[in-house]
């Protein structure tokens, strides 16, 4: 696996270098820095980060509202600090899609675990959205498979465990998957004519 890529957004340029001598202490990538959330959202489309630690008070545009700006074009983690830790603000946190927070001043032994934590997240959306994405192209290889079998029982009257049968034999003499000969027949492309 690829080591994942950092962003880390503070207005105190002090708590950025820490943050960064931590990370990269424990062998972590920072691809980039950014001083208030305008910034980290230019930062964010450029590098793309599986991660960004982002203060919420700062000034331009804070931390809530850049994640707010950031989860419409990224899924990375996205790990808060911040100075409070009011009900108020945690709700804005959850609302804007926020993995975790980190109450300052963060010390190496909060902040390593909770990245490892907001990684371990966003490699869990990930694989989430894998399986969603085939689960879903699955379904429509097997409507595209339905309606090619439908046609084929349409067209020389025959029942439907026979032409099934007759598209598994075809597809297996001509080594082609059953759904690219489900899209050949729908095309019109090839004229098949089941000799059963």
């Amino acid at each position: 696996m690829t080591q994942p890529k950092i962003l880390l957004v503070d207005d105190e340029p002090i708590i950025r270098m820490d943050l960064r001598e931590m990370l990269e202490g424990e062998g972590y990538l920072v691809v980039a820095e950014a001083k208030n959330g305008e910034e980290a959202v230019a930062q964010a489309h450029r590098h793309k980060p599986d991660l960004i630690i982002m203060d919420v008070k700062m000034p331009v545009l804070n931390g809530i509202k850049a994640t707010n700006i950031i989860r419409s074009f990224s899924d990375c983690s996205i790990l808060l600090l911040t100075a409070y830790s009011q009900r108020e603000l945690v709700r804005d946190a959850r609302k804007a899609g926020v993995t975790a927070y980190l109450v300052k001043p963060v010390s190496e032994e909060d902040l390593i675990p909770a990245v490892e934590i907001a990684l371990s997240q966003k490699e869990k959306v990930a694989a989430l959205k894998k399986d969603i994405h085939e689960i879903k192209q699955k379904m429509e290889d097997r409507k595209t498979i339905e309606k090619a079998k439908g046609l084929i029982m349409n067209h020389h009257a025959l029942e439907e465990e026979v032409a099934y049968k007759w598209m598994q034999r075809i597809s297996m003499q001509r080594r082609m998957p059953l759904v690219k000969l489900a899209e050949d027949i729908l095309s019109g492309n090839q004229v098949y004519s089941p000799s059963v």
